[in-house]
């Protein structure tokens, strides 16, 4: 991979890691997709020509309104930025509930990925992984052997972590039900689950990203949120620089984002915004801006991260019916 001046997380010389934010109000292939590739050239991030690169979207599940899932016109504005560099390109996630294959179909992915001529896969075939913590978690050889990732996650809140963007998008890695059994695990046992979705960040490849925030969700989340029109797009060659600035956009207070104040006690130089670069817009040019009852809202209660083993049945369950079921 080639970052320019930047290394593989994304700092610059000088350690300052750039994040590049502009407007973007509508969703398509000639507005959103020129700024995208606009972002990412300005972020620094361009793939090695016979590189191979995952694109990582978020595909959760297959909802009607396919607000939970990265929308496909960012999707694709990511994909054809990696083919013009010369990249060999596949689109993967490890969704919730169904195959990648299956929520790409119901949100619109796959027609809108159509003459790419690139594949959507179901992360799976995992590898297991002992994380610097001694955690253990089963991560797609997929993700594992590229040679680099490009993250494009949607801007969500989430009921479990309060608002969940690039960091956490790359939880979507580990395969299958092994997400469920990693909540089950090692949720609400202090800080296990946030130092092993940050672990498994700093395990991978590296990871571009392009952040989708032209609509976000919010209220609540993962899925079933309600939209909130941002009117942002960004990229950067840091995942957890990507979340610094976003939180700070949104008026977030670091302490109560569990990944954001995990990044901070590990202190990660990403995850104070005073070492964060803007080139093209800062986060206080994003109005209207701040946590307030009339906008953009983070939920202020949070459920158990951990699973009860009666939820953990009905999610295995849940999912062998979606990837199996008649209508798979």
């Amino acid at each position: 991979m080639t970052f320019s001046a930047k290394n593989a997380a994304g700092e610059t010389t000088g350690g300052v890691f750039t994040v590049a934010l502009d407007r973007c109000a509508v969703y398509g292939r000639a507005s959103s997709g020129a700024v995208c590739g606009s972002l990412l050239e300005s972020a620094g991030w361009r793939p090695a020509a016979g590189s191979r690169v995952l694109v990582k979207p978020n595909l959760l599940r297959a909802q009607p309104d396919g607000l939970c899932c990265t929308h496909p016109q960012v999707v694709r504005a990511a994909v054809e930025y990696a083919l013009d560099c010369g990249a060999v390109v596949t689109v993967g996630d490890s969704p919730a509930f169904g195959s990648a294959e299956r929520v790409a179909q119901a949100v619109g992915l796959t027609d809108a990925l159509q003459g790419l001529g690139v594949r959507v896969v179901t992360l799976d075939d995992p590898v297991d992984c002992r994380l610097p913590s001694g955690l253990r978690v089963g991560v797609a050889r997929a993700a594992l052997e590229a040679d680099a990732l490009l993250n494009v996650p949607r801007v969500k809140v989430h009921c479990q972590m309060r608002l969940t963007l690039a960091v956490k998008n790359l939880f979507g890695c580990v395969c299958g039900v092994r997400k469920a059994v990693a909540h089950t695990r090692h949720g609400d046992r202090g800080n296990r689950f946030e130092a092993l979705i940050v672990e498994l960040a700093e395990r991978l490849p590296p990871s571009g990203v392009l952040l989708d925030g032209i609509t976000a969700m919010h209220r609540t989340g993962p899925s079933g949120g309600d939209p909130y029109l941002l009117g942002l797009l960004g990229a950067s060659c840091s995942s957890v620089a990507m979340d610094t600035a976003v939180g700070t956009l949104l008026g977030a207070a670091p302490e109560t984002i569990p990944l954001w104040a995990e990044l901070r006690r590990r202190k990660q130089p990403a995850a104070f915004v005073e070492n964060l670069h803007f080139p093209v817009l800062f986060p206080a040019d994003f109005s209207p801006q701040g946590v307030t009852p009339d906008g953009f809202c983070i939920p202020q209660v949070l459920k158990p991260v951990s699973f009860r083993p009666a939820t953990l049945l009905r999610s295995l369950v849940r999912r062998m019916w979606h990837r199996y079921g008649p209508s798979a």
